[in-house]
């Protein structure tokens, strides 16, 4: 009887293990897991970092812009140290509106000097914290970056040698001969190219380069804005401005063109607000009574 018992309990107990471990059963279906879900394992957004978490506000500009900005060898005048090229300070109205935004929020300024063409990477590279560089607000750059602002509202004019054939021109479609502009400007991709009796020549580097192409006689106009125009004639005296503003002959540009705004990377809600927070304070008449003070203090162009 013992024997028929262990011979039925063998039997039962090998039924037990096929069932569980033969390679004929199914696979049972993984559990799904209960414990909550952490938020590091979630993937989140780029934390964009506001640039001023040391307290300094570190600002891009040409430093050879006059009068937005240019470079003088004192502190003469509340000039600022360049921090990338020391024994050197900037100045100019571009300066002054960095100064408003770090005095309003109590951070430390510092100015770097940078290359036209390579303002905007170094701000999205985070090298910079804000470049105020006399930019146009226009819809390409506004796709790169984000801008506060206007802190000036531009308008664009002509400059060219008194005496000359355009001296006295009253319109956009009188003028004649050859001309030039900054490189990367509205004033060469836009302006220049709505005169058709012009011929555009090579742009030039620098908005200094600019000026001396007209005042040597290498063009025979350039087109700028009148901040620009007024700080060239202020250093050379044979240049005069050729504003065609209410004639009905004018260049054909948006305010996104001719508004000057200030930029910070993409997403830094904190510097946009605290640019825009001192700028909303501020006239058109404000703009330009400071631009009028830089003007008188601008070093030879």
């Amino acid at each position: 009887m013992k024997r028929t018992l262990s011979l039925t309990l063998a039997l039962t107990l090998a039924l037990t293990l096929t069932a569980c471990g033969g390679g004929s059963a199914t696979t049972p279906a993984p559990v799904e897991s209960t414990a909550p879900i952490t938020e590091s394992a979630v993937p989140s957004e780029e934390v964009v970092l506001t640039g001023v978490e040391d307290g300094v506000l570190t600002v891009a500009m040409e430093c050879a812009y006059a009068p937005y900005n240019w470079t003088q060898s004192d502190d003469s005048n509340g000039a600022v140290p360049i921090v990338n090229n020391p024994g050197s300070y900037a100045n100019g109205y571009d300066v002054t509106i960095a100064k408003k935004i770090a005095e309003a929020n109590n951070w430390d300024l510092e100015i770097m000097a940078l290359e036209w063409d390579g303002l905007n990477a170094a701000l999205k590279s985070g090298t910079v914290d804000m470049v105020i560089a006399g930019q146009s607000m226009t819809s390409e750059r506004m796709a790169e970056v984000d801008m506060a602002g206007p802190y000036f509202y531009a308008t664009i004019v002509c400059v060219t040698k008194a005496g000359s054939e355009q001296d006295g021109v009253m319109g956009v479609s009188e003028l004649t001969g050859t001309c030039t502009a900054q490189t990367g400007t509205i004033w060469y991709d836009t302006c220049l190219p709505q005169i058709e009796n012009a011929e555009m020549m090579p742009q030039a580097e620098t908005a200094p380069a600019m000026i001396m192409a007209v005042e040597s006689g290498t063009v025979d106009f350039i087109c700028t804005d009148m901040p620009t125009a007024m700080g060239a004639c202020a250093t050379y005296g044979d240049l005069v401005i050729l504003d065609f503003a209410g004639s009905g002959d004018d260049f054909d540009v948006s305010d996104e063109e001719i508004n000057i705004g200030l930029s910070v990377r993409k997403g830094n809600a904190t510097l946009l607000d605290a640019a825009n927070a001192v700028l909303s304070g501020m006239t058109a008449d404000d703009f330009n009574t400071l631009m009028n003070e830089a003007i008188a203090v601008q070093p030879e162009i």
